[in-house]
């Protein structure tokens, strides 16, 4: 059962193809102390739930899916 949890909630008018390109990523177990989630909320929320053991399962985690999730939002701005 994890002990820690990070949520976080981005607002962009592009979640639904920020989590289009993050999508092939959560089907993939990157580490069995920690689980990932991701979903979106109305049309420009995309919510990011991380649950872990340990603080490092959950910083390493969290380090993965926050730039995966910067890089597909700044892949937004080039046209």
């Amino acid at each position: 059962m994890p002990n820690h949890e990070a949520v976080f909630r981005f607002e962009s008018e592009h979640a639904a193809r920020i989590y289009q390109s993050i999508a092939p990523e959560l089907a993939d177990e990157v580490n069995p102390r920690s689980t990932i989630s991701c979903r979106l909320e109305g049309d420009h929320t995309l919510v990011l739930t991380v649950a872990a053991q340990d603080t490092s399962s959950l910083r390493a985690a969290l380090n993965m899916y926050l730039r995966l999730i910067n890089v597909a939002d700044e892949m937004q701005q080039i046209p």
